[in-house]
């Protein structure tokens, strides 16, 4: 069936009244504070965040739409029905006109209302919203059953996108059990070395994102590896100049760079393997790893992303705020040695798990990317109305 085209059948010639929001919903905050949360709490505790906490006392027992009043506005939206407690700072949303499906509005927020708050939310640094901008968003009102038929369709789009994120999560689960298990290995089963035995390593020097230029030499700042990149890459999302990159360190095939420091133990020392033909650079905050004839660049990174790596890292990280693994300290990290054709093997493993797990490209967040692109598309289409101008804001 052609999806479009019954959609279009499905909204041709459909009556709409637009409508303040404030005309068919109760729009207020909460009163509790994050000093109310408890771990153990009943209910659930809606703050202004995406993350839902919990509180041993609720405030409402109804269905409502959760925005925040400050802080990811227009991105953060939760459809609640039953008791929960609610923030002083973050607003409910409750239908009491019987002309308008709660959970169609709640789509429809979706869809539109970020444009509209931004526009009139206060503040240039930090945006909040007041009650009255709430209740002055225009709202389309097509009849019930048209409202739920669209409340159907994206339903099922929703969980579709749902079931695939359970997959993956699960998959990921099972990817980690399966690394920690095949880098694992017994006292004599493998020779265990220090990490400065089996290869070199050279810190990192310079590299602001102010050197960065549209094309030229690959360059990999240290703060991509764990924002941008995944387990390995051939080609950079970087480039600066060939006067820069002469100051810099190299980075050569089958190198392995490796972050010093980050604001949290997870991200110190996460490395990223380069397989890229043409030569790169890298800068300050991160080591090169070039290993010799008996590890593979590849197996190493993947042990990095182990628990026992892990629980090196903690035992050498130094500083609070910021926490940094300094080269001479990534020296002292031992690591297994199996003989090369077991590294491949393992390598070789992981490398499908990875791409079912991790690539943008394929496996599994590729089809909860595509899923997500056409739910927004149809959300959109289903979504939109001729405005009656007469009844717009001005």
């Amino acid at each position: 069936m052609n999806e479009k085209v019954s959609i279009k059948a499905l909204l041709e010639g459909v009556e709409v009244e637009w409508k303040k929001l404030g005309e068919v919903a109760e729009v207020g905050t909460g009163s509790s504070n994050r000093q109310d949360e408890n771990e153990n709490g009943k209910y659930p505790f809606y703050v202004r965040s995406k993350n839902i906490l919990k509180s041993n006392t609720f405030q409402f027992d109804e269905t409502a739409i959760i925005v925040p009043g400050e802080g990811g506005i227009g991105d953060i939206f939760h459809y609640v029905s039953g008791k929960y407690a609610l923030h002083q700072r973050a607003y409910r949303i409750n239908v009491v006109d019987n002309v308008l499906n709660a959970k169609y509005l709640y789509y429809f927020m979706h869809s539109s209302f970020k444009h509209y708050i931004l526009s009139k939310s206060v503040g240039s640094t930090s945006l909040s919203i007041r009650k009255p901008m709430l209740e002055k968003f225009q709202i389309p009102i097509p009849p019930l059953k048209i409202q739920s038929e669209i409340v159907r369709i994206l339903d099922n789009f929703t969980e579709l996108t749902a079931e695939l994120t359970a997959e993956l999560t699960a998959r990921k689960k099972q990817y980690q059990f399966y690394r920690d298990k095949l880098l694992s290995f017994e006292d004599g089963e493998v020779e265990f070395k220090r990490l400065g035995e089996v290869g070199e390593l050279v810190r990192g020097n310079g590299l602001p994102k102010k050197d960065f230029t549209e094309n030229g030499v690959p360059a990999i700042h240290y703060g991509q590896i764990y924002t941008y990149y995944g387990t390995s890459t051939t080609k950079t999302k970087s480039f600066v100049s060939s006067e820069t990159a002469q100051k810099l360190r190299k980075v050569n095939q089958g190198d392995v760079i490796i972050t010093n420091t980050s604001e949290n133990l997870e991200d110190v020392g996460k490395a990223l393997s380069y397989l890229g033909k043409i030569q790169a650079v890298t800068g300050g905050h991160a080591t090169i790893f070039k290993s010799n004839n008996e590890i593979l660049g590849t197996y190493f990174t993947y042990y990095t992303q182990t628990s026992m790596f892990f629980s090196q890292k903690r035992k050498y990280a130094k500083g609070a705020k910021v926490i940094d693994v300094s080269a001479k300290d990534l020296a002292k990290f031992i690591i297994p040695i199996p003989p090369l054709h077991v590294q491949q093997k393992i390598v070789s493993i992981l490398d499908k798990f990875d791409t079912l797990t991790n690539s943008i490209s394929e496996g599994l967040p590729r089809e909860i990317e595509l899923r997500q692109k056409q739910y927004e598309y149809y959300r959109d289409l289903l979504l939109t109305f001729p405005k009656n101008d007469a009844k717009a804001e001005v």
